[in-house]
């Protein structure tokens, strides 16, 4: 089963992508909640490239390193990566009013389904807000 998080950024497609690809960028909005950052991040934005995003409370009281990699690149349309033995996909979709974000993962088994859900969707719409807000 996979959990789907979905958000529409109010930005041109190429804003949208740069934005989700560039590790200066996920460093400003990687985060479910304003007591984490993401203070380094780093990618090989290419098919078998690498990416690692330190993820990190605030206080420093905890953090883990998220990283994987990219599978399969569709430039303007879709990321598709692993990370551990989990995969997942991202679709960028242009509409009338914007570009819809669609992001489909296997969950972790530990956490609960909706726990998950509901960080990366937080996650999600802080994307959307902060490239509406660069745009």
């Amino acid at each position: 089963m996979k959990i789907t998080v979905e958000t529409r950024v109010k930005a041109p497609v190429e804003k949208v992508w740069q934005a989700y690809i560039n590790p200066e960028d996920v460093k400003q909005w990687n985060t479910a909640s304003p007591d984490w950052h993401t203070p380094t991040a780093a990618a090989d934005f290419r098919e078998g490239g690498a990416f690692s995003f330190r993820m990190e409370a605030k206080d420093g009281s905890m953090g883990f390193d998220f990283s994987g990699v990219y599978t399969r690149i569709v430039p303007l349309q879709l990321i598709e990566y692993t990370f551990g033995d989990r995969e997942a996909k991202v679709e960028f979709t242009q509409t009338a009013d914007g570009v819809e974000v669609r992001l489909d993962f296997d969950p972790d088994q530990q956490y609960p389904v909706e726990h998950q859900k509901n960080g990366w969707q937080a996650i999600l719409d802080n994307f959307a807000r902060y490239v509406e807000a660069k745009s």
